[in-house]
């Protein structure tokens, strides 16, 4: 209870969002690929190639903005090879997500055991951060989150109040339909699959551009899978995936500050809280949340 009476509720708040960046951007990623009929499983593979591909770019170029936009390019084309495999092959979308999923570890891992481990690279710095002094103890908010901040209200237009919105949710629901209303639902398919890839993109270059300024295998520690919750828990919505997302970065915020004040508690038991709610979470919406009618059906133009 002690601890409680000297939460910063300002800096707890911050410390949410800045937790919440890569689950916001990989779940409105998810929304967008699920929504045009694509599950996405591979959000996590795309981070976590995307946050080594803008570190290297970053140390490569001593420019972290550079090191942005390559891990955004990098998202696209991950998420492209998982769009070529199940729209364009038909491989069951499951499987082509957890392939690129063992292929990102694998393929990164590797490249960070050669050049990293035992080279003399250093970091790259991180990126501008604003300092909100208006705030109690003045903390700082990253440019990577204000972009997610600023991506929801955008994504959410799109995808409800604009023609590419509509045909994204017909192609979600009702593939032969949209086809028989003029619709090119390949297109559109792969539209969105690459867009979710951008999204995850930007996710995966907070870990390594914003929040440390270097690279470790693993570091997205589950965060895609957690983002897949955050939206099916938020309805495949943009608006419900945030608020999702800062319920399990809120857990993760949380199980933090109470390592930081010392509270005597294992703290690998405090690092299970986000993971476990999310089991919980996603075991409660299993049956209530009701995905796209054509949600991970393979489609074939007739």
């Amino acid at each position: 209870m002690d601890f409680l009476g000297h939460l910063d509720i300002a800096g707890f708040v911050v410390a949410t969002l800045i937790a919440a960046t890569p689950l916001v951007l990989a779940g409105m990623g998810g929304v967008m690929s699920e929504r045009s009929g694509v599950v996405n499983i591979a959000l996590e593979g795309i981070m976590l190639t995307s946050a080594f591909a803008g570190y290297a770019a970053a140390v490569a170029t001593h420019n972290l903005w550079l090191g942005v936009l390559v891990a955004i390019i990098a998202g696209m084309l991950i998420a492209a090879l998982h769009a070529l495999l199940s729209i364009q092959f038909l491989v069951d979308q499951i499987v082509s997500g957890t392939v690129i999923n063992i292929l990102a570890v694998g393929i990164t891992g590797s490249f960070y055991r050669t050049y990293i481990q035992n080279s003399s690279l250093g970091g790259t710095g991180v990126l501008p951060a604003l300092h909100l002094t208006f705030l109690p103890n003045a903390p700082f908010i990253g440019v990577i989150t204000l972009a997610a901040l600023a991506l929801i209200p955008i994504v959410h237009f799109v995808l409800f109040n604009t023609v590419f919105g509509l045909r994204t949710r017909a192609c979600g629901e009702h593939p032969l339909a949209a086809e028989t209303a003029g619709i090119n639902v390949y297109l559109v398919r792969y539209s969105n699959v690459i867009l979710s890839g951008a999204l995850a993109g930007l996710g995966g270059a907070y870990f390594t551009l914003q929040q440390i300024g270097n690279f470790l295998p693993n570091m997205t520690g589950g965060r895609g899978f957690i983002a897949l919750a955050a939206m099916i828990f938020g309805r495949w919505t943009p608006v419900g995936a945030f608020g999702a997302s800062l319920l399990f970065a809120g857990a993760d915020a949380f199980s933090g500050r109470l390592q930081i004040s010392g509270v005597n508690f294992p703290y690998q038991i405090l690092g299970m809280l986000p993971y476990v709610l999310t089991i919980i979470v996603v075991a409660g919406a299993v049956g209530r949340a009701v995905a796209p009618a054509a949600d991970g059906k393979p489609y074939k133009k007739s």
